[in-house]
């Protein structure tokens, strides 16, 4: 899976517009999956977002999507689950301390916000803690929902 994650930073670029694209789909049929319920979605969304963005970058389902925001790179993939940033002790040649064969997803989420382009306006956003409550929910209809206006 490593591999797959590391191609989907070095295309995060183009990558990017697709997901912001089915953002926009998603939010353009909000009315729809009202209607639908999103209780009643829920599982399906998330059983199609955890193969599609588990494949492609690795994600660990946390159910508070920051791929646009983290240059492609889910920072949950980091051992210590950082979500702003790296801990300190990256190596001097870019892998994590944790795991030495790996590398420091904060630096390919860097190389990755690079590739899309103005990285300060993204990667330097900070992100609230990760709630635990919604691991295994959509972050999909999550966002739909707050494109809307509407609260959780």
């Amino acid at each position: 899976m490593k591999a797959v994650r590391y191609w989907s930073v070095n295309n995060a670029r183009w990558l990017r517009w697709v997901y912001k694209g089915l953002e926009t789909c998603l939010t353009t049929i909000y009315p729809l999956l009202k209607w639908l319920g999103y209780q009643r979605l829920d599982s399906g969304f998330f059983a199609v977002e955890k193969l599609v963005k588990g494949f492609l970058f690795d994600s660990k389902s946390c159910g508070q999507c920051t791929l646009g925001e983290t240059g492609m790179a889910c920072p949950m993939n980091c051992p210590k689950t950082l979500r702003n940033g790296p801990c300190g002790g990256v190596r001097a040649n870019g892998n994590c301390e944790v795991d030495p064969d790996m590398v420091c997803v904060w630096v390919t989420s860097w190389e990755g916000s690079k590739r899309i382009g103005n990285p300060e306006s993204t990667i330097q956003v900070i992100q609230a803690p990760v709630d635990v409550r919604l691991k295994g929910t959509s972050a999909w209809l999550r966002a739909v929902r707050k494109n809307w206006g509407v609260d959780e």
